[in-house]
């Protein structure tokens, strides 16, 4: 009897196991990253760092009431910008541009140089350190580069504008329903947030 209870649940077991060994248990979340040309950087990280683009590294500035130019250039009629503040944010958004962009650049030839040392497996514990401070040194300055523009940017607005920012940009208010931010569909952002 044992012998039978003991077959009957292998031959329950194989089907569950068979399954198991074609499932990847351990996929990784980088899984179709290996064929990046740069591995540690998509290519809208790219085209970010190439535009001088934000890339996250002002969010310290704008999710703290901080607005940075691109937005504010972008909603300058919502806010009531007027001639000369635009032109004021404009030259702040040229100028963060000026730097942004060959910041940018570098930084995705250091990874660049970074990924071929592994792939070609040159990379050693010292040049490894040397290219990480590199990294670091270019992220650094430009993450400085777009905070420091978040930071010049308020005193060209008054408190009413920085307030409709903010709001405009779904800051300012806990409930989803009370603040869609701009560019949303209104039913489909109704549903999402369980709106009524």
């Amino acid at each position: 009897m044992k012998f039978w209870f003991s077959l009957g649940a292998l031959i329950f077991a194989l089907p569950f196991s068979a399954h198991a060994i074609e499932t990847p248990l351990y996929k990784s979340d980088y899984a179709g990253q290996e064929k990046r040309i740069i591995k540690s950087l998509s290519e809208d990280d790219i085209q970010q760092l190439k535009n001088g683009k934000g890339w996250g590294l002002a969010k310290a500035a704008e999710l703290n009431g901080m607005p940075g130019p691109t937005h504010i250039l972008q909603m300058k009629s919502q806010i009531g910008l007027s001639d000369e503040q635009e032109k004021k944010i404009r030259a702040l958004f040229d100028s963060m541009q000026s730097k942004a962009i060959p910041l940018g650049n570098q930084l995705i030839e250091l990874e660049k140089k970074l990924n071929e040392s592994f792939a070609n497996r040159t990379i050693t514990d010292g040049n490894l350190i040397e290219q990480l401070e590199s990294i670091s040194r270019v992220r650094s300055s430009l993450r400085y580069v777009h905070l420091a523009t978040h930071l010049t940017t308020p005193s060209i607005l008054n408190p009413q504008q920085i307030s409709d920012y903010n709001r405009l940009r779904g800051y300012s208010s806990d409930d989803p329903c009370e603040n869609m931010p701009e560019g949303h569909d209104e039913d489909m952002w109704k549903k999402h947030n369980g709106c009524k």
